[in-house]
């Protein structure tokens, strides 16, 4: 099995900043793609930032304000938010396309979640 599991989140005044972690565990050949969604409650999932092999992904909401990165030999990534803002408060879900042990076939998981809330 894999599993990602995310941490970091938790309740920020605006303009603070919060640092997220995802680590990725089970029986994993090699990781591709690890990235950051965020949901609204009501709202669709959407793209925060990605990064594959040392190129990385924005959303415009995102630039200049967060940073994606990733530790390869801890299979894990981060997202440093700075600047937030009351609207970047939503769950944050840790994404990884990965290949597992033994497979050829690339998969992708989700973590279950982590709670960022950014008040005024």
């Amino acid at each position: 099995q894999v599993q990602l599991v995310e941490s970091g989140g938790g309740l920020v005044q605006a303009g603070g900043s919060l640092r997220l972690s995802c680590t990725a565990s089970g029986s994993i050949f090699s990781i591709n793609r690890m990235g950051w969604y965020r949901q609204i409650p009501g709202k669709q999932r959407e793209l925060v930032a990605d990064i594959i092999s040392g190129t990385t992904n924005y959303a415009e909401s995102a630039k200049g304000r967060f940073t994606i990165s990733r530790d390869n030999a801890a299979n894990t990534v981060f997202l440093q938010m700075n600047s937030l803002r009351p609207e970047d408060t939503a769950v944050y879900y840790c994404k990884a396309d990965l290949f597992r042990t033994g497979s050829s076939i690339l998969m992708t998981y989700w973590g279950k979640g982590a709670l960022v809330t950014v008040s005024s």
